[in-house]
Protein backbone atom coordinates (compact mmCIF):
# COMPACT_ATOMS: atom_id res chain seq x y z
CA UNK A 1 0.00 0.00 0.00
CA UNK A 2 1.08 3.48 -1.03
CA UNK A 3 2.00 5.63 1.76
CA UNK A 4 0.45 8.96 1.95
CA UNK A 5 3.12 10.96 3.65
CA UNK A 6 5.32 9.28 0.83
CA UNK A 7 3.04 10.28 -1.91
CA UNK A 8 2.41 13.92 -0.75
CA UNK A 9 6.10 14.86 -0.83
CA UNK A 10 6.62 13.01 -3.89
CA UNK A 11 3.77 15.39 -5.15
CA UNK A 12 5.22 18.63 -3.15
CA UNK A 13 9.04 17.80 -4.81
CA UNK A 14 7.31 17.34 -8.69
CA UNK A 15 5.91 20.86 -7.99
CA UNK A 16 9.19 22.68 -6.61
CA UNK A 17 10.86 21.07 -9.77
CA UNK A 18 8.63 21.91 -12.30
CA UNK A 19 9.47 25.43 -11.22
CA UNK A 20 12.80 25.09 -11.65
CA UNK A 21 12.31 23.38 -14.86
CA UNK A 22 9.81 26.47 -16.16
CA UNK A 23 13.06 28.33 -15.98
CA UNK A 24 15.45 26.22 -17.54
CA UNK A 25 12.80 25.92 -20.39
CA UNK A 26 11.79 29.60 -20.88
CA UNK A 27 14.62 30.11 -23.49
CA UNK A 28 13.96 27.89 -25.73
CA UNK A 29 10.32 28.46 -25.44
CA UNK A 30 10.95 31.88 -26.76
CA UNK A 31 13.84 31.13 -29.05
CA UNK A 32 11.95 27.76 -30.75
CA UNK A 33 8.27 28.77 -30.29
CA UNK A 34 8.40 32.16 -30.86
CA UNK A 35 11.65 32.83 -33.16
CA UNK A 36 11.70 29.43 -34.74
CA UNK A 37 15.46 29.07 -33.62
CA UNK A 38 16.12 25.27 -32.82
CA UNK A 39 18.78 26.49 -30.14
CA UNK A 40 20.03 22.97 -29.24
CA UNK A 41 22.48 23.96 -27.17
CA UNK A 42 20.46 26.39 -24.67
CA UNK A 43 20.42 23.39 -21.48
CA UNK A 44 24.85 24.08 -22.17
CA UNK A 45 24.36 27.43 -21.84
CA UNK A 46 22.46 26.81 -18.64
CA UNK A 47 25.76 24.64 -17.33
CA UNK A 48 27.52 27.60 -18.17
CA UNK A 49 25.88 30.23 -15.81
CA UNK A 50 25.79 27.29 -13.28
CA UNK A 51 29.49 27.70 -13.61
CA UNK A 52 29.93 31.14 -13.54
CA UNK A 53 27.94 30.55 -10.16
CA UNK A 54 30.52 28.23 -8.71
CA UNK A 55 33.47 30.28 -9.31
CA UNK A 56 31.91 33.76 -8.00
CA UNK A 57 30.80 31.43 -4.99
CA UNK A 58 34.22 29.70 -4.64
CA UNK A 59 36.37 32.73 -4.74
CA UNK A 60 34.51 35.79 -3.94
CA UNK A 61 31.54 34.10 -1.40
CA UNK A 62 28.47 35.30 -3.63
CA UNK A 63 24.96 34.00 -3.34
CA UNK A 64 24.17 31.70 -6.65
CA UNK A 65 21.40 33.83 -6.71
CA UNK A 66 22.94 37.20 -6.78
CA UNK A 67 25.44 35.68 -9.44
CA UNK A 68 22.73 34.60 -11.67
CA UNK A 69 21.19 38.46 -11.33
CA UNK A 70 24.45 40.05 -11.95
CA UNK A 71 25.62 37.66 -14.57
CA UNK A 72 22.17 38.12 -16.65
CA UNK A 73 23.35 41.13 -18.42
CA UNK A 74 26.74 39.32 -19.96
CA UNK A 75 25.13 36.52 -21.09
CA UNK A 76 22.07 39.35 -22.78
CA UNK A 77 24.77 40.18 -24.79
CA UNK A 78 26.08 37.43 -25.73
CA UNK A 79 22.86 35.32 -26.62
CA UNK A 80 22.74 38.40 -29.04
CA UNK A 81 26.01 37.92 -30.81
CA UNK A 82 25.08 34.77 -31.22
CA UNK A 83 21.99 35.59 -32.91
CA UNK A 84 23.60 37.97 -35.52
CA UNK A 85 26.29 35.38 -36.60
CA UNK A 86 23.41 32.80 -37.15
CA UNK A 87 21.89 35.24 -38.81
CA UNK A 88 24.46 36.61 -41.02
CA UNK A 89 25.63 33.09 -41.71
CA UNK A 90 21.93 31.04 -41.79
CA UNK A 91 18.72 32.47 -41.51
CA UNK A 92 19.74 35.67 -43.82
CA UNK A 93 20.91 32.85 -46.61
CA UNK A 94 17.33 30.83 -46.09
CA UNK A 95 19.47 27.84 -44.78
CA UNK A 96 18.40 28.11 -41.19
CA UNK A 97 17.01 24.60 -40.90
CA UNK A 98 19.50 21.96 -41.30
CA UNK A 99 22.72 23.70 -41.13
CA UNK A 100 21.44 25.98 -38.73
CA UNK A 101 20.60 22.92 -36.12
CA UNK A 102 24.39 21.89 -37.42
CA UNK A 103 25.54 24.96 -35.82
CA UNK A 104 23.95 25.19 -32.74
CA UNK A 105 24.90 21.47 -32.04
CA UNK A 106 28.35 23.01 -32.64
CA UNK A 107 28.29 25.85 -30.33
CA UNK A 108 27.05 23.27 -27.67
CA UNK A 109 30.15 20.71 -28.58
CA UNK A 110 32.45 23.93 -28.15
CA UNK A 111 31.33 24.97 -24.91
CA UNK A 112 30.78 21.53 -23.43
CA UNK A 113 34.24 20.84 -24.30
CA UNK A 114 35.88 24.39 -23.28
CA UNK A 115 34.29 23.67 -19.45
CA UNK A 116 35.77 20.04 -19.82
CA UNK A 117 39.01 21.67 -20.34
CA UNK A 118 38.87 24.34 -17.80
CA UNK A 119 37.20 22.34 -14.96
CA UNK A 120 37.67 19.01 -15.56
CA UNK A 121 34.43 16.14 -15.40
CA UNK A 122 34.61 16.37 -11.49
CA UNK A 123 31.74 17.68 -10.10
CA UNK A 124 30.85 21.38 -8.56
CA UNK A 125 28.66 22.64 -6.10
CA UNK A 126 27.98 25.97 -4.19
CA UNK A 127 27.67 26.79 -0.65
CA UNK A 128 25.47 28.92 0.55
CA UNK A 129 23.57 28.80 4.16
CA UNK A 130 19.95 27.79 3.08
CA UNK A 131 20.54 25.27 0.32
CA UNK A 132 20.50 22.17 3.34
CA UNK A 133 17.73 23.54 5.05
CA UNK A 134 14.14 23.03 4.89
CA UNK A 135 11.14 23.82 6.59
CA UNK A 136 7.88 21.35 7.36
CA UNK A 137 4.27 21.94 6.49
CA UNK A 138 2.50 18.55 8.61
CA UNK A 139 4.00 15.86 6.91
CA UNK A 140 5.07 17.76 4.04
CA UNK A 141 9.03 18.67 3.76
CA UNK A 142 9.87 21.52 1.76
CA UNK A 143 13.50 21.22 1.03
CA UNK A 144 14.93 25.21 0.59
CA UNK A 145 17.63 23.49 -1.95
CA UNK A 146 14.08 23.04 -4.20
CA UNK A 147 11.79 25.64 -2.65
CA UNK A 148 14.13 29.00 -3.63
CA UNK A 149 14.26 27.69 -7.17
CA UNK A 150 10.81 27.10 -6.97
CA UNK A 151 10.16 30.79 -6.57
CA UNK A 152 12.69 32.45 -8.64
CA UNK A 153 11.58 30.49 -11.62
CA UNK A 154 7.44 31.20 -10.85
CA UNK A 155 9.01 34.99 -11.17
CA UNK A 156 10.84 34.68 -13.87
CA UNK A 157 7.98 33.56 -16.08
CA UNK A 158 5.93 36.37 -14.48
CA UNK A 159 8.61 38.62 -15.46
CA UNK A 160 8.89 37.33 -19.04
CA UNK A 161 4.92 36.85 -19.19
CA UNK A 162 4.51 40.72 -18.23
CA UNK A 163 7.21 41.62 -20.63
CA UNK A 164 5.96 39.51 -23.86
CA UNK A 165 1.88 41.23 -22.91
CA UNK A 166 2.20 44.11 -22.16
CA UNK A 167 5.72 46.04 -23.33
CA UNK A 168 6.05 47.07 -27.04
CA UNK A 169 8.99 44.91 -28.05
CA UNK A 170 7.09 42.21 -26.36
CA UNK A 171 4.15 42.20 -28.97
CA UNK A 172 6.95 42.65 -31.52
CA UNK A 173 8.57 39.20 -30.29
CA UNK A 174 5.54 37.50 -30.49
CA UNK A 175 4.45 38.80 -34.28
CA UNK A 176 8.08 38.45 -35.56
CA UNK A 177 7.57 35.15 -36.18
CA UNK A 178 3.77 35.37 -37.87
CA UNK A 179 5.00 38.15 -40.26
CA UNK A 180 7.89 40.05 -40.62
CA UNK A 181 6.28 42.12 -43.30
CA UNK A 182 3.61 43.73 -41.37
CA UNK A 183 6.02 44.44 -38.31
CA UNK A 184 8.04 46.36 -40.85
CA UNK A 185 5.00 48.46 -41.11
CA UNK A 186 4.54 48.69 -37.44
CA UNK A 187 7.73 50.49 -37.87
CA UNK A 188 9.97 48.02 -36.06
CA UNK A 189 13.06 46.30 -37.56
CA UNK A 190 12.59 42.27 -37.39
CA UNK A 191 16.78 41.60 -36.79
CA UNK A 192 16.11 43.93 -34.05
CA UNK A 193 13.63 42.15 -32.36
CA UNK A 194 14.87 38.76 -32.84
CA UNK A 195 18.34 39.81 -31.40
CA UNK A 196 16.39 41.34 -27.95
CA UNK A 197 14.25 38.30 -28.01
CA UNK A 198 17.11 35.47 -28.66
CA UNK A 199 19.16 37.75 -25.73
CA UNK A 200 16.44 37.25 -23.73
CA UNK A 201 16.26 33.36 -24.29
CA UNK A 202 20.00 33.03 -23.50
CA UNK A 203 19.72 36.05 -20.19
CA UNK A 204 17.29 33.40 -18.87
CA UNK A 205 20.35 30.16 -19.01
CA UNK A 206 21.97 32.51 -16.26
CA UNK A 207 19.74 32.51 -14.24
CA UNK A 208 18.48 28.92 -14.59
CA UNK A 209 21.91 27.76 -14.05
CA UNK A 210 22.72 29.57 -10.65
CA UNK A 211 19.21 27.55 -9.89
CA UNK A 212 20.69 24.07 -11.21
CA UNK A 213 23.78 24.26 -9.12
CA UNK A 214 21.63 24.97 -5.98
CA UNK A 215 19.73 21.65 -6.61
CA UNK A 216 23.00 19.35 -6.95
CA UNK A 217 26.33 19.44 -8.17
CA UNK A 218 26.80 20.36 -11.77
CA UNK A 219 29.59 18.87 -14.47
CA UNK A 220 30.12 19.79 -18.29
CA UNK A 221 28.27 17.08 -19.58
CA UNK A 222 25.10 17.24 -17.46
CA UNK A 223 23.25 19.47 -20.55
CA UNK A 224 22.72 16.35 -22.33
CA UNK A 225 20.12 15.00 -19.64
CA UNK A 226 17.89 18.54 -20.07
CA UNK A 227 17.51 18.44 -23.80
CA UNK A 228 14.93 16.17 -24.11
CA UNK A 229 13.40 18.18 -20.79
CA UNK A 230 13.39 21.65 -22.15
CA UNK A 231 11.90 20.68 -25.52
CA UNK A 232 8.92 18.57 -23.62
CA UNK A 233 8.29 21.14 -21.96
CA UNK A 234 8.15 23.50 -24.62
CA UNK A 235 6.24 21.48 -27.02
CA UNK A 236 3.58 19.92 -24.42
CA UNK A 237 2.58 23.72 -22.95
CA UNK A 238 2.05 24.80 -26.63
CA UNK A 239 4.91 26.43 -29.19
CA UNK A 240 5.51 30.33 -27.74
CA UNK A 241 3.16 30.01 -24.57
CA UNK A 242 4.96 31.26 -21.37
CA UNK A 243 1.91 30.17 -19.29
CA UNK A 244 1.71 27.10 -21.23
CA UNK A 245 5.54 26.52 -20.54
CA UNK A 246 5.04 27.25 -16.65
CA UNK A 247 1.95 23.99 -16.39
CA UNK A 248 3.88 21.72 -18.44
CA UNK A 249 7.40 22.14 -16.55
CA UNK A 250 5.04 21.75 -12.94
CA UNK A 251 3.11 18.68 -14.45
CA UNK A 252 6.26 17.31 -15.90
CA UNK A 253 8.11 17.61 -12.37
CA UNK A 254 5.13 15.67 -11.00
CA UNK A 255 5.44 13.04 -13.11
CA UNK A 256 8.92 12.83 -12.45
CA UNK A 257 8.88 12.41 -8.92
CA UNK A 258 6.21 10.17 -9.01
CA UNK A 259 8.33 8.14 -11.68
CA UNK A 260 11.32 8.47 -9.23
CA UNK A 261 9.70 7.46 -6.01
CA UNK A 262 7.80 4.74 -6.55
CA UNK A 263 9.28 2.56 -9.67
CA UNK A 264 13.39 3.96 -9.06
CA UNK A 265 15.05 7.03 -10.39
CA UNK A 266 16.32 5.17 -13.35
CA UNK A 267 13.49 5.41 -15.09
CA UNK A 268 12.52 9.51 -14.54
CA UNK A 269 15.19 10.24 -16.97
CA UNK A 270 13.04 8.74 -19.58
CA UNK A 271 9.38 10.53 -18.95
CA UNK A 272 10.42 14.11 -20.49
CA UNK A 273 10.76 11.82 -23.62
CA UNK A 274 7.55 10.02 -23.33
CA UNK A 275 6.14 13.36 -22.76
CA UNK A 276 7.55 14.86 -25.64
CA UNK A 277 6.24 11.53 -28.12
CA UNK A 278 2.77 11.78 -26.33
CA UNK A 279 2.57 15.32 -26.98
CA UNK A 280 3.58 14.96 -30.51
CA UNK A 281 1.21 12.03 -30.81
CA UNK A 282 -1.84 13.17 -28.99
CA UNK A 283 -1.94 17.04 -29.09
CA UNK A 284 1.16 18.66 -31.39
CA UNK A 285 -0.18 21.86 -30.74
CA UNK A 286 0.63 21.54 -26.43
CA UNK A 287 -1.89 22.35 -24.06
CA UNK A 288 -2.27 26.55 -24.40
CA UNK A 289 -1.24 26.08 -28.33
CA UNK A 290 -3.45 27.59 -31.11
Amino acid sequence: MVSLDLLLNALAAGLLLGGFYAAVSLGISMAFGLLDIVNIAHPVFVILGSYAAYIMNARFGFDPILTGVLFTPVFYVLGVVLYRIYYASFERKGAESLRGLVFFFGVLFIVEVSLLLAFGVDYRMVEARYIGESIHIGPVGLAYRLLVPFVVGVMLTGALYWFLARTFYGRAVQAVAQDAFALRLMGANPFKVKSIAFGLAIATAALAGALLIMIGPVEPALNREYIGRVFAVAVLGGMGSISGTLVAALLLGVAESLTATFSGPSWSVAVSFAVLLLALAVRPAGLFGR
